[in-house]
C-alpha cells in the first residue's frame, strides 16, 4: 500500500469520547467529542452473554455502571482471571444485552474528575450500532465524515468464551458499509495475534497498541518471549507493518520520564515508524495534573505541542477541544505548517 508524508494536521482521536466531560463510553461522551471537534471517536469493545458488542472500558462494570447498587444482579458477582490477573466484579459476558440496558452509567474516575457525576445515572451502555449510527447522523448534520477506532479488548479470553469480538465487528463494519484501506476506521488490539488474523479478513486499518510494559497477552499464552519493548525496535516495527497501518504508544514510549515525572530525551520511535510505513498515534493525552508531566503543570497544551513537533499521526485525547485548539494555534505558530507525518497516499 502506497504512502507518502503530508503536512496535514495529527488526528484527533476521542479518548472513549469527550471523557473528561462526560462519563466515558456513553453515547453523550461521543456526541460531545463530535461537537468539540474531533476526527474520530474510540470505542473499546467487549461482548455481552449473547454476543452484541458494547461499548466499555473493562469487561468487569462495576467502576463504570451502577451494577453494585442493584439487588437483582447481586448474585452475578464472582472473580475471575483475566489476562492472568484476578478480577472480581460484574462482568459484561454473564448478562444479556436487555440486561445492561437497565444498567446506567457512572464517572469512572470521580474523585479526579467530580463534575462527571452530575451525569452519574443518566445515560446507557451503548452497543457498537448505536454509536455507528450516532456517527452516521452528526455526520451528516456537521457535514464532514467522523471516524469510528474501536479497541477489541481481551480478544483472547473472549475468544476462549466463544465469544470472539472481530467476526461480529467485522460483520457490523460491512453491514454499515466501512469498507476499503480508506474507510474512516482504525481497528486496535493490545494483541498481535487477532490484529494477524484480521488483516486476512480485511483492508481496513489496523493499529497495533504498545504499552509501557509488559508483553501482548496472546504471547503471554502462546510462550512467546517477546515483549512490548521488542516490537518497538527497528525489526518489530517492521514485522507489524506486514499486517497493520499503525502504531498507537504511550507517550512515555516516545518521551520518557524521569523517576519524579520531568521528560527525558525523546526516542526514535517516531522516525523509525515511519520509516517502517506505520503511522504513529499516542496515547492518552489530558488535562489535569495528575497526568501531565512535571515540565507542564497545569499547561497541558504545551504537551500537545511537544508531542506535534515530533511528527506524529494522531492524539488521543479525553479532550478533543483542547487538543483542537492548539492544533489551530500550532498551525499558525509554524509558517512551514505541522512536521511531516504518514498518511495514507489517497489520504483518510
Amino acid at each position: 500500500m502506497v504512502k507518502t508524508f503530508t503536512g496535514k494536521h495529527p488526528l484527533i482521536i476521542a479518548h472513549r469520547g469527550a471523557s473528561g466531560y462526560r462519563p466515558e463510553h456513553t453515547l453523550a461522551a461521543y456526541e460531545l467529542a463530535i461537537a468539540l471537534g474531533t476526527d474520530y471517536i474510540e470505542p473499546d469493545l467487549v461482548s455481552t452473554k449473547d454476543g452484541v458488542l458494547i461499548a466499555r472500558h473493562e469487561n468487569e462494570i462495576s467502576q463504570t455502571t451502577d451494577v453494585a447498587d442493584r439487588a437483582e444482579f447481586s448474585h452475578r458477582q464472582t472473580t475471575k482471571i483475566i489476562d492472568g490477573e484476578s478480577k472480581t466484579g460484574w462482568f459484561t459476558e454473564d448478562f444479556t444485552l436487555v440486561e445492561l440496558k437497565t444498567l446506567r452509567a457512572k464517572e469512572r474516575i470521580p474523585q479526579i474528575r467530580p463534575k462527571n457525576t452530575n451525569y452519574d445515572g443518566l445515560f446507557e451502555i451503548p452497543t457498537l450500532q448505536e454509536i455507528i449510527d450516532l456517527v452516521k447522523l452528526k455526520s451528516v448534520e456537521i457535514g464532514r465524515n467522523i471516524g469510528i477506532y474501536p479497541e477489541t479488548k481481551h480478544p483472547t479470553y473472549f475468544q476462549s468464551l466463544g465469544l470472539s469480538l472481530e467476526e461480529p465487528l467485522l460483520a457490523i463494519l460491512q453491514a454499515n458499509h466501512y469498507q476499503g484501506a480508506n474507510a474512516p476506521v482504525f481497528i486496535q488490539s493490545f494483541e498481535v495475534s487477532n490484529l494477524q488474523d484480521l488483516s486476512t479478513k480485511t483492508d481496513l486499518p489496523l493499529v497495533q497498541l504498545f504499552n509501557i510494559s509488559g508483553k501482548p497477552y496472546d504471547f503471554v499464552v502462546n510462550g512467546d518471549n517477546r515483549t512490548y519493548a521488542d516490537l518497538a525496535t527497528v525489526s518489530g516495527l517492521r514485522e507489524i507493518a506486514k499486517y497493520a497501518q499503525a502504531i498507537g504508544i504511550h507517550k512515555n514510549l516516545l518521551v520518557p520520564r524521569d523517576n519524579i515525572g520531568k521528560l527525558l530525551s525523546p526516542t526514535s520511535l517516531v522516525k523509525d515508524a515511519h520509516t517502517a510505513s506505520l503511522l504513529v498515534h499516542v496515547w492518552t493525552f489530558r488535562n489535569e495534573d495528575l497526568f501531565l508531566p512535571l515540565d507542564f503543570q497545569e499547561n497541558p497544551q504545551e504537551e500537545y505541542k511537544l508531542f506535534f513537533s515530533f511528527g506524529i499521526d494522531g492524539v488521543f485525547s479525553d479532550y478533543p477541544d483542547t487538543a483542537k485548539q492548539v492544533i489551530l494555534d500550532f498551525a499558525k505558530s509554524c509558517k512551514e505548517g505541522f512536521p511531516p507525518q504518514q498518511t495514507f497516499q489517497d489520504g483518510f
